[in-house]
């Protein structure tokens, strides 16, 4: 009896190792060619195994995009609202947020420029899109936390643009050449601007 719980444990062992190979796997390839360009040939070869082991630990794109979701966050959490959140006014706390969010697109920027790329591309699928929910959801509480108590004269021209320099394709599109403290100073301005603008009649 004691052999056979044994051999059951071993043979639990070396199932979780295979799945952590695969999910390693599936990570690697979402950052380097991107979640729409991995097939499950490819998962199998960098894993080092049959391609019917990957089908038996993850049936579908959504449970292998599900797995590399959670494996991801798991290693590379998103900033503590606890950061801006304890900054007393708007501008402090916003300045706060800009600041972390941007060093976490720094230092994430390869897989984040790839997920968002194919979750939001022609070739984007409902599987693809659905772990991007932790994303959706992160971003709309920052921005709840931002918005809520600013002095904006004009409302509208203010949630437009705060959502604008919250995301990642602003950062992209700006990071190449220009420092995150820069960025986080321009994005200010940005923000400045518009809560005192006047609203249109």
């Amino acid at each position: 009896m004691k052999n056979r719980r044994y051999q059951q444990k071993k043979r639990a062992e070396s199932q979780d190792q295979t799945r952590q190979k695969i999910v390693e796997a599936i990570v690697a390839l979402h950052e380097t060619i991107g979640p729409a360009a991995t097939t499950v040939s490819a998962i199998a070869d960098r894993a080092g195994v049959q391609r019917l082991t990957v089908y038996r630990h993850f049936p579908d794109e959504a449970a292998q995009y599900a797995a590399c979701s959670a494996h991801w966050i798991g290693q590379h959490p998103m900033p503590d609202p606890a950061i801006w959140r304890a900054q007393s006014g708007w501008q402090a706390r916003t300045r706060a947020a800009l600041a972390a969010l941007y060093s976490w697109y720094r230092r994430n920027t390869g897989m984040l420029g790839s997920i968002f790329h194919d979750a939001y591309g022609p070739r984007a699928t409902p599987e693809m899109r659905a772990p991007m929910a932790n994303f959706t959801q992160f971003y709309e509480a920052v921005e709840h936390d931002l918005y809520d108590g600013c002095p904006h004269a004009n409302a509208k021209a203010f949630r437009k643009t705060l959502s604008h320099v919250l995301a990642f394709a602003t950062w992209q599109s700006l990071a190449a050449d220009t420092k995150d403290e820069e960025l986080v100073a321009l994005a200010m301005s940005w923000l400045e601007g518009a809560a005192a603008s006047p609203p249109r009649l």
